[in-house]
């Protein structure tokens, strides 16, 4: 789909393919800062609250641990 806001010949992905990595981090953020804005009016769908529930229970009960968030980021570019 093109975003009205480009040109007919410019697409997201051939827009982002000229930003720098820099760039696409401060996008990012905007666009994360303009979606959370009004974020009081949408409820979080109910299996959020499942997860987190989830996720509680196996750390209180030691099947889950939390890592440094360096060695996470490590672990996950190995795998990919």
């Amino acid at each position: 789909m093109i975003n009205p806001l480009l040109s007919e010949k410019s697409t997201v992905k051939a827009v982002l393919k000229k930003m720098s990595r820099a760039d696409k981090l401060r996008t990012m953020e905007e666009l994360w800062i303009d979606l959370t804005r009004d974020q009081s009016k949408y409820a979080s769908p109910s299996w959020h609250f499942d997860e987190l529930t989830r996720t509680e229970q196996a750390f209180e009960s030691g099947q889950m641990k939390f890592i440094d968030w360096e060695k996470a980021k490590q672990s996950i570019r190995r795998r990919t």
